[in-house]
């Protein structure tokens, strides 16, 4: 039970649009789901640093997925962090504390959980590599399913782990690449700043919101197959607040206040 207390504290510290989801799911699948965002947001940290350089950021990716790929259910929280300790007092508590986070999942999907985030991490240490270099459209769908595309499969995994709920799966990939759009449109004048652009070559922040809009409307079809349940509980929220984010977006703001996302998550939840 503390695992699961420390998980939900450090995701409501770390992502207010998805501690409210995951912290409503069934017993099980909130600590697998929890366990996936959590490693995922691990490896994140280590892409989005600002005082480590590509170079690091790939090595360090690399070793955290290799520890996940050695990982059996005899493996301990410190198994996780192998290759990490040099750069303890660089890493952020989410990114040190990966071995807490994998072994949150149930036993029968926890491999399911390291293989994604291990497949996750090695891609990430390309786009590291290649200076997150965006040339075309082909090139953004890449980095997108790299990062985003690749959380809506594994969700579905777990939607049918749970209780056999079966879905669509390049619905799942729309909606990851989705929500992905919105990040990068949000924080693209920080990403500019630190010699980093996810827009293809010649597109405008208008042609961002188009790409997100068409990935969305995949989202869309894909909340509106899933049956009355948890999948279709969780996936309203962060599909809510995407649409939101955009709006408040193409008004100029940077992204939705606090009483906004609260006014929203009620619209979707009563």
């Amino acid at each position: 039970m503390n695992l699961r207390n420390n998980a939900l504290k450090t995701l409501k510290e770390t992502s207010r649009t998805f501690y409210i989801p995951i912290s409503r799911l069934p017993d099980g699948l909130l600590e697998a789901v929890a366990s996936a965002y959590l490693c995922m947001r691990a490896i994140d940290e280590v892409e989005d640093h600002p005082d480590l350089d590509n170079f690091t950021k790939a090595k360090l990716l690399r070793r955290m997925s290799l520890n996940l790929q050695a990982a059996t259910e005899r493996s301990r929280e410190e198994d996780f962090a192998l290759g990490l300790i040099p750069y303890s007092h660089t890493l952020p508590d989410v990114t040190l504390r990966v071995g807490q986070w994998a072994l949150l999942a149930p036993d029968s999907i926890a491999p399911r959980i390291w293989d994604a985030t291990a497949a996750m991490a090695d891609r990430m240490a390309y786009w590291a590599e290649n200076n997150w270099t965006i040339r075309t459209e082909a090139n953004l769908d890449q980095y997108t399913f790299s990062v985003a595309g690749a959380v809506g499969l594994l969700l579905s995994d777990l939607w049918g782990w749970y209780d056999g709920t079966q879905t669509n799966r390049s619905y799942a990939i729309g909606f990851g690449r989705g929500l992905q759009t919105i990040n990068i449109v949000r924080n693209y004048r920080e990403d500019l700043r630190r010699g980093v652009s996810f827009f293809p070559q010649e597109w405008r922040v208008e042609d961002m919101h188009q790409y997100a809009r068409r990935n969305l409307k995949l989202a869309d079809l894909y909340t509106q197959s899933l049956p009355p349940g948890p999948a279709l509980d969780f996936c309203k929220i962060p599909l809510a607040l995407a649409y939101g984010t955009l709006e408040v977006m193409a008004l100029g703001k940077e992204k939705l206040s606090r009483s906004d996302v609260i006014a929203l998550v009620q619209q979707v939840t009563r």
